[in-house]
């Protein structure tokens, strides 16, 4: 049996300085490290930081005497109002989030005026986007799926029609579906007013898309796809969604013990490719290639 294992698979960039940064961290502390929400979306490197001391916490005022308390922002970044709050409780912050999220913050923020309506594409209720969201200022909406991309040029055209300066910016979620985003896009380019200025700027995450399109022309290839990656993972979930399109035989698993379940699919299997989201760590992966390996 060949086992293809993608290059680009595990940490990211912007994962895995979170990651060690806040190790760092707890290495040297002596008191508990907060983190505002999950530092990743992968329960094994979660539970690794838990074991050091890191707590997850969903608000600031959380908190117990809040005063001289590290609290880490994780890669997804947060919402805007947050940083004013921490700063009323005196809490300091490690902000860990990815550089590539911090640069979409800066561009809407600054396009978050009443000449411009922003279209934010991603999922509404992933991490990254409620934090980019809180950035673009009133005149703005998140779009998820085609339906919803139709309403917000709905919207658009009419708040045009009322501030004639108005343009267009569209931005969208650094692990969004590239191919997808790119269809939107001529959609919003076919339907707005060829008068009006739309700046696309297409903020997809450069690792992700290379990792999705390795995981498209892996899975064509092969006969069995494994993918993992926590079910949380917004980056891990897309890939098994362009595996599924390119290959009938997928699972996605979050830990060794899941691909043991799940064996049987891959006993008449030549090839198998196996591809890793961005905060599946590397020892996660190496267990599961040894396990398809030794089949």
């Amino acid at each position: 049996m060949e086992v293809i294992l993608g290059r680009t698979s595990g940490f990211c960039g912007g994962v895995r300085n979170a990651i060690v940064k806040t190790k760092e961290e707890a290495e040297k502390s002596n008191d508990i490290i907060y983190c505002l929400g999950d530092l990743v979306h992968n329960p094994i490197v979660l539970n690794d930081l838990k074991r050091m001391g890191v707590q997850v916490i969903e608000k600031l005022e959380g908190i117990p005497n809040p005063k001289g308390k590290l609290v880490i922002i994780r890669a997804h970044g947060v919402k805007k109002e947050i940083y004013e709050e921490a700063k009323q409780l005196e809490i300091k912050i490690k902000d860990l989030t990815c550089p590539k999220v911090l640069a979409i913050h800066e561009f809407v923020d600054k396009y978050s005026g009443e000449n411009s309506f922003i279209f934010l594409i991603g999922e509404k209720k992933h991490p990254e986007v409620i934090g980019t969201a809180s950035f673009c200022g009133n005149n703005s909406v998140v779009i998820e799926n085609e339906e919803e991309l139709q309403d917000a040029i709905d919207i658009f055209n009419n708040k045009s029609k009322e501030n004639k300066n108005m343009n267009l910016i569209v931005v969208a979620q650094t692990t969004f579906n590239l191919e997808k985003f790119e269809e939107f896009e001529k959609i919003i380019k076919d339907k707005i007013d060829k008068n009006i200025e739309v700046i696309v700027n297409n903020t997809i995450c450069n690792a992700t898309r290379i990792r999705q399109e390795e995981t498209e022309k892996i899975a064509k290839e092969v006969d069995g796809m494994v993918i993992i990656g926590g079910r949380k993972s917004s980056n891990t979930n897309k890939l098994y969604q362009i595996s599924l399109e390119n290959c009938k035989n997928v699972v996605m698993v979050e830990n060794a013990q899941e691909l043991k379940e799940n064996l049987d699919n891959f006993k008449m299997c030549k090839k198998i490719g196996i591809m890793a989201g961005a905060s599946t760590p590397e020892e996660s992966i190496e267990e599961i290639v040894n396990i398809v390996k030794n089949m």
